[in-house]
């Protein structure tokens, strides 16, 4: 039996941006291939959590490579696209830490996979919080189904 979601679903409408990509980008630096969310539908202070959304197309770089013929998003893709939405919550929230960096992933597994065209919602639920160091629990979501599950560190570089 694959694990529950990490925060309730029913509260979230995912047809509405509260944040779209210009929003996203005043916030954390990736840029053209490596920006890797298009905008946020749900923030939810109270329980640290935040859930972002990326539309993922034939035309994303790793298509061409990564399988000819059936393209797979990439674990390590997913993984990053996690994290900026990570990083985005932290910068956002305490913009006094400045850039946060990916450290590592752990308690990580794949489920499924993200085959183009997909919309990819992903939650991070913050953990942990220290002076230099973040902890999300992140999930990966298409079409309902947990695609991916992970614990992202995250650190002021």
């Amino acid at each position: 039996m694959p694990p529950s979601f990490v925060y309730d679903l029913s509260k979230v409408d995912f047809t509405r941006l509260v944040v779209s990509l210009e929003g996203i980008q005043q916030i954390i630096p990736q840029r053209f291939e490596m920006a890797q969310l298009d905008g946020i539908v749900h923030i939810d202070e109270p329980a640290d959590t935040i859930i972002g959304v990326k539309y993922v197309t034939e035309n994303e770089f790793w298509c061409r490579g990564h399988i000819p013929g059936r393209p797979l998003m990439p674990g390590v893709m997913m993984i990053e696209c996690a994290a900026q939405l990570s990083a985005y919550w932290v910068m956002k929230k305490h913009p006094e830490r400045g850039f946060i960096g990916f450290a590592k992933c752990d308690e990580t597994r794949f489920r499924g996979t993200v085959v183009p065209p997909a919309t990819l919602f992903m939650i991070a639920q913050m953990v942990e919080q220290g002076r230099r160091r973040t902890v999300s629990r992140c999930q990966g979501i298409v079409d309902g189904t947990l695609i991916f599950e992970s614990l992202i560190t995250g650190m002021s570089v």
